[in-house]
């Protein structure tokens, strides 16, 4: 893959940018070159530690005592079954990129059991660091190959040295390159198709954070808006972080000049986004530079009649009828694009904007198809935690940052209240006859509601709508989190979602229903057994808890992955795992 460059990653001049935390690596992805979009504060060096002395002298004695141990034959192992997701994470590449990029900040025992700790404890659905202490047992030591388990404290400190001077975004720009190379290799004839949504991480901690548009609750929240690239089987592939709340317009040219620097110019690629990022000027900007997209058109726009539509396709189990009826005009001498409409059995009229050459069907299907993104957000929270916190760490935002005046949004509000009390108040008064005593009282509800509009009216020019922070009562208070440590932690959560929908993929044809197939991973991952250690191979026996069209589904995935020669990434001697079901489990 072609070294991804910084300009790439610049969006065009001279649109406003959302504070947007990417970063760009060398040819040979070190540690060397990098560079963000993004304020020094998101995306460089992490604020100075507030632990003590002690506490580093702590961290330094638990290391010592937390020494690497090679495979050993055991019984009785707990979780031992996490032991597939930590091979299948280091066949993808985690532990390898991670030890390329940590320098000289963490040792690489250290790193590597941090890593192992961590995958464990996602992997029994502890969700997060804190979840390494769930994984302290008697066996713990076979199960991570150290001669004891780490503590949460001495975890989180590891990967927080580890995420320090750039690292974060190196390894996450590494892990990305792992995943658009497997994607380019599984290419098909027609291109690369990725899906581009934001998702918003809210908040309800003390601390004082932007409000972002929460889309399922149909309100603002305070929180973090985090703008994610899956690939068309819904697999994460790359996370920018917008704690301003950025629109999608200024995230969509920056991500695919950057697909394109990863793939190369020669490769065909194609980005499906929602509503929000259907507007004039974006999609000529993404025309101009070559690139394809599919999205929504933006009502309102010309009903047709249903004898128009004269394709009849089904797609995703839907019968739907399909037409090409014209270009939609982008106005203002931007030329026109593709417009397909679509009519669904419930007769509703859906238009979609294209420019691509693909088939109208293939491109219906790949926006309809666009919910596996939706439905990996959901899974990845639900499952790997991918809305927690992680990092507690705030930084103040520049005073002369630009931000909705809260002054003004107040103002406003008491202006429609004052607009309702008033309508109310005629409501009322039309209803009563003449000459009740009641109109006197609800006339002078009106007045007031009048007055109080006049003198809001008034205040309204000298309240701009938005505001230089050191200006506005949050001058002082208003923060965002650091986004390093999260960083790591979220670049390990994605590649255990990668792994797992490798899994999945491998199990679902032999499952009575294929949709349980994560479900069933879960509990693989969380199975006891034991570990017996050869000259050429590691056997790994499991008891999982399971019904027997499970257990023979087991049988059949353990066929595919032991074909695999999978490895622990702490055995020096790289032997590969050979994985079973123990006896009992297989007579029961």
């Amino acid at each position: 893959m072609e070294a991804v460059q910084v300009d790439a990653l610049e969006p065009a001049a001279p649109r406003k940018v959302p504070q947007l935390a990417l970063v760009a690596a060398s040819p040979a992805m070190g540690q060397t070159a990098l560079a963000a979009t993004a304020p020094a504060s998101l995306v460089g060096e992490r604020p100075a530690a507030s632990s003590e002395e002690s506490a580093e002298e702590v961290d330094a004695a638990e290391e010592r005592g937390l020494q690497p141990r090679a495979p050993r034959s055991a019984a009785h192992v707990q979780h031992l079954g996490a032991w597939l997701l930590i091979a299948m994470v280091h066949a993808l590449g985690l532990h390898r990129q991670a030890l390329a990029v940590t320098g000289e900040r963490v040792g690489r025992d250290a790193l590597r059991l941090a890593l192992d700790a961590v995958l464990v404890a996602l992997a029994v659905g502890q969700k997060c660091v804190e979840g390494v202490r769930r994984i302290a047992t008697s066996t713990a030591a076979a199960l991570l190959l150290a001669t004891d388990a780490p503590s949460p404290t001495w975890t989180r400190r590891t990967l927080g040295r580890f995420a320090a001077r750039h690292g974060a975004g190196l390894f996450q720009l590494c892990m990305t390159r792992e995943y658009l190379g497997r994607a380019q290799a599984e290419v098909a004839s027609e291109g690369l198709t990725y899906y581009v949504d934001n998702h918003l991480r809210s908040y309800t901690g003390q601390h004082k954070l932007r409000y972002g548009w929460k889309m399922q609750d149909k309100r603002a929240q305070p929180g973090v808006t985090d703008y994610y690239v899956h690939d068309e089987d819904g697999r994460p592939v790359y996370r920018l972080v917008a704690p301003d709340h950025g629109a999608l317009t200024d995230v969509l040219t920056p991500v695919a000049r950057f697909l394109r620097q990863a793939h190369g110019p020669k490769e065909s690629v194609l980005l499906a986004f929602d509503r929000a990022g259907s507007f004039p000027g974006e999609m000529t900007q993404l025309r101009d530079e070559g690139f394809e997209f599919v999205t929504y058109e933006r009502a309102p726009y010309a009903m047709l009649p249903k004898h128009a539509f004269t394709q009849r396709v089904v797609i995703r189990g839907q019968r739907l009828k399909l037409c090409e009826p014209s270009r939609r005009n982008l106005g203002r001498g931007r030329g026109r694009v593709r417009r397909i409409c679509v009519l669904t059995p419930e007769g509703q009229q859906l238009n979609v904007l294209a420019v691509s050459r693909r088939p109208a069907r293939r491109l219906v299907e790949i926006l309809l198809g666009r919910w596996v993104q939706e439905n990996a957000f959901k899974h990845a929270n639900e499952r790997w935690g991918l809305n927690h916190l992680d990092g507690r760490q705030v930084q103040h935002y520049a005073p002369d940052a630009i931000i909705p005046n809260p002054s003004r949004r107040r103002l406003d509000a008491a202006l429609r209240l004052a607009r309702l009390r008033e309508g109310l108040a005629r409501t009322e008064l039309a209803r009563l006859p003449k000459g009740d005593e009641r109109r006197a009282s609800v006339e002078e509800d009106i007045s007031e509601a009048m007055a109080a509009q006049q003198q809001l009216e008034a205040e309204r020019p000298a309240t701009p709508t938005h505001a230089p922070l050191a200006q506005t009562e949050l001058a002082g208070k208003l923060v965002h989190h650091t986004v390093e440590y999260k960083l790591v932690l979220d670049t390990i959560r994605t590649a255990c979602v990668n792994a797992e929908a490798d899994l999945a993929a491998l199990l679902s044809p032999h499952l009575p229903r294929a949709a349980e197939a994560k479900k069933a991973l879960a509990n693989l991952f969380a199975a006891p057994g034991r570990i017996g250690v050869g000259r050429r191979r590691i056997t790994v026996t499991l008891s999982p808890a399971s019904t027997a069209p499970e257990r023979l589904a087991f049988n059949a995935l353990f066929a595919d992955i032991n074909a695999r020669r999978l490895v622990m990434p702490a055995d020096q001697d790289c032997r590969p795992l050979h994985f079973r079901l123990a006896q009992e489990s297989q007579d029961s």
